[in-house]
């Protein structure tokens, strides 16, 4: 099993480095090279390869300069995301051999219309497309392409680790209490994340598992969270009722 550390970078992103036993490093959507390159050093590792889920800046800022430090590492993300020094192109159900373990590659567009995520030994790198207990924006795709985007990743095995890139966990829990008051999982969920972050702690990763329960983009299906975009929509339609919580969301 591969070892996952954060790398806190910005004001709320993770930037994932992934590990084995001999210093052999990835990393996941460098926004920042300098705090991955200090990472490296302080732990005498070097970098195989740079995995990127979409193309927005804070994400991709950090590929050039990693290059720099290491030009044999190999860059690899989304063939119709534009992505400028792609090494690896890659599609829907391709496969990625990471330190001898198999990820499979999931195209999830919703948040950029080239999106993927990375499934593997029990762990989904999942960039800006599920968040604790919320979701990404709309900034190229459609409703409808992100809910089926994440009703696939919610078909994922429940105790899958979720490694999304932003610690929005505190701000998605608030909206999500709203949306769904009575969930009783929610509300132990926020004073555990309360606790956390009080001691500058991330709340990540979560899990599929988890997520089903608090997390009200996945569960539209529900009548608790239909009821309450009932003064949006009079559609009871699964679609439409993430398509108003996202619009809800954007504005909260």
């Amino acid at each position: 099993m591969l070892t996952v550390e954060s790398i806190p970078a910005f004001n709320d992103n993770y930037i994932w480095l992934i590990h084995n036993q001999d210093k052999r490093a990835v990393v996941v959507d460098p926004g920042d090279a300098r705090v991955v390159l200090d990472y490296l050093s302080a732990h005498e590792m070097t970098l195989d390869a740079i995995l990127i889920t979409h193309h927005h800046a804070d994400h991709t800022g950090g590929i050039s300069e990693l290059k720099r430090h290491f030009p044999n590492c190999k860059v690899i993300g989304p063939r119709h995301d534009p992505i400028p020094g792609l090494t690896v192109e890659l599609d829907d159900e391709d496969q990625l051999d990471l330190f001898g373990l198999n990820f499979s590659v999931l195209h999830v567009p919703g948040h950029t219309l080239g999106h993927i995520a990375f499934y593997g030994d029990g762990k989904l790198f999942c960039g800006d497309t599920l968040f604790a207990s919320g979701c990404g924006r709309l900034f190229e795709g459609t409703p409808e392409q992100m809910y089926h985007s994440l009703q696939r990743l919610a078909q994922l095995p429940e105790e899958t680790l979720v490694y999304c890139t932003h610690e929005y966990t505190s701000s998605n829990i608030a909206f999500a209490l709203v949306v769904d008051p009575d969930n009783e999982a929610l509300q132990t969920y926020r004073d555990e994340v309360n606790h956390l972050r009080a001691q500058s702690l991330p709340t990540l990763p979560s899990s599929i598992g988890h997520e089903k329960t608090v997390n009200p983009f996945l569960r539209c299906h529900l009548d608790a969270v239909k009821q309450s975009v009932m003064d949006r929509t009079q559609n009871r339609d699964d679609i439409e009722t993430f398509t108003q919580l996202r619009h809800w969301k954007d504005n909260f």
